[in-house]
């Protein structure tokens, strides 16, 4: 999807030559205008008339209406013009705009108290609602709008919120395309394919270490989950570089288990196939990646994939195997489908060789943070309280929501095992905490925080599908750091003048 960004009045948006208009029309909108302003008309009567109801998302559809280019034009009530709001409005707005004809699209929010900060969160609400997986459904019909034109009052002041949304699309769209893939078409093989392919991008580079490699670091824990599959496992290093090489990176770290039985103690029958996304937290790295080529922000920026298959053959780890991690610590391992731990603990362990400022990992980990936050946001754990902080704050800014969960030292108790330093579960009760604390063992004094997805990264029913979450979060996250990493040296030469002249 293209999208363009204009300087436009109600005059040049009812000119514009598209086959749709969309206008977000907020709570007191100014519509004043004179009176052979088309578009103000058409907003002042329909006003007048009770056309148009109120409540965010109202919508009201007009064909061919008189003096305006476009054939379509749908007026959608976008409350007090709140990012919230604005994604609302251009999704109800979008859902009345499925119209073969409709190809080329105007979104007007000038109405908008703050139209350049809601220019993002419009951009990802059509792609959203447009979106379409196609890969192994030729019968799918593509999206149909492939061009979108924002009409804000002044371009200029929008140009970054543009280019912050054309990347988040790019990313999450990414992300969404490698989750929804079956996993024989999402191999850990193809999936490291994907990341070579990102490593041609400006600022990229990516190297993929296969089981030799992997066996020579010491992961014990990240081989015993791929030993039961016939697909090799793939270590995925990647690395954005947009600051000084002296610039410590942030590293993500994404669990990419391609596809998850459960290994010897299986999962039910029942929506397995949904197993597939499992390695959400990695199509969430690799999107965050995709749009860090294209925004090019001053961070820099490591990328770890730990990415096999859970499956449950002759060789696979039985429950009661004890295994030795990357870090020496002995893990006894209860329960195979608490594999995502296991392949996370080492890739965590790997990410202390670059000295971090912080390391975030994203996996889809437990059901149990489904039961605790749904599908509304993602659980957050981390003891470090700057991170947590900057976390949810660009949970916040994006609209990709996180909930900061607890790490007492007494929820690890129940991982306690008579025989390796840890076991790998500890029962059922704060089970998305206990996980947590599994992970916490492994980061040492690291700046670390973990992500749990399970509820967030896909929808299921008849909606079923990615939601590529959480890279407007990570992406978000990246820019607020690469704006304080930019800032920080600026202070340290304005202090050393004033305390020079001080002298």
């Amino acid at each position: 999807m293209d999208f363009e960004l204009k300087s436009l009045s109600h005059q040049q948006a009812a000119r514009l030559p598209v086959d749709a208009l969309l206008v977000l029309v907020p709570d007191g909108a100014d519509v004043s205008g004179t009176a052979d302003a088309a578009l103000v008309n058409l907003i002042r009567e329909a006003n007048r008339r009770g056309d148009l109801e109120p409540g965010v998302g109202k919508a009201l559809s007009c064909y061919r209406p008189q003096d305006i280019k476009a054939s379509w034009v749908v007026l959608v009530r976008s409350g007090d013009g709140s990012a919230s709001a604005v994604r609302k409005a251009v999704l109800a707005g979008m859902a009345l705009l499925k119209q073969p004809g409709v190809k080329k699209l105007g979104l007007l929010l000038s109405l908008l108290d703050q139209d350049a900060l809601a220019v993002r969160v419009a951009i990802m609400a059509c792609a959203d609602a447009t979106y379409c997986f196609t890969t192994t459904k030729p019968s799918a019909k593509a999206r149909t709008i492939s061009q979108v034109v924002l009409g804000v009052s002044d371009a200029t002041a929008a140009r970054t919120e543009f280019a912050a949304g054309k990347a988040q699309v790019t990313g999450v769209e990414l992300a969404k395309e490698w989750a929804n893939r079956p996993a024989n078409h999402a191999t850990p093989s193809m999936l490291a394919d994907a990341a070579r392919k990102l490593g041609r991008k400006p600022g990229i580079r990516t190297e993929v270490l296969g089981p030799k490699e992997v066996a020579a670091l010491g992961m014990g824990a990240f081989i015993a989950v791929a030993q039961g599959s016939a697909e090799p496992l793939r270590f995925i290093v990647m690395h954005y570089s947009g600051a000084a090489k002296t610039s410590a990176p942030v590293v993500l770290v994404g669990k990419g288990i391609t596809f998850d039985t459960g290994g010897i103690s299986i999962k039910p029958a029942a929506e397995m196939d949904e197993m597939k996304f499992d390695m959400g937290g990695a199509a969430s790295v690799l999107g965050t990646f995709a749009a860090l080529a294209e925004l090019q922000p001053a961070i820099n920026v490591v990328g770890l994939i730990p990415s096999c298959e859970n499956m449950p053959d002759g060789l696979a780890v039985k429950p009661g195997d004890v295994v030795t991690s990357m870090s020496g610590q002995t893990i006894e391992v209860l329960n195979t489908d608490a594999e995502g731990r296991l392949i996370l603990c080492d890739a965590l362990t790997y990410a202390a060789r670059f000295k971090p400022r912080s390391v975030i990992d994203i996996a889809t980990l437990t059901g149990a943070c489904v039961i605790a936050l749904g599908a509304v946001r993602s659980g957050l754990f981390s003891a470090r309280n700057e991170l947590a902080q900057a976390l949810g704050q660009a949970g916040d800014q994006s609209l990709d929501l996180c909930w900061r969960m607890p790490l007492d030292d007494e929820y690890a108790e129940g991982l306690k095992s008579n025989f390796a330093d840890m076991g790998n579960v500890a029962g059922r009760a704060g089970g998305a905490i206990t996980a947590a604390k599994f992970l916490q063992k492994f980061t040492a004094d690291l700046p670390w925080a973990h992500l749990d997805i399970a509820g967030t990264a896909w929808k299921s029913g008849t909606a079923k599908g990615a939601t590529g979450r959480p890279v407007p979060l990570l992406l978000q996250y990246l820019i607020n750091e690469a704006g304080v990493a930019t800032k920080a040296p600026a202070r340290a030469a304005k202090a050393t003048v004033k305390a020079a002249r001080q002298k």
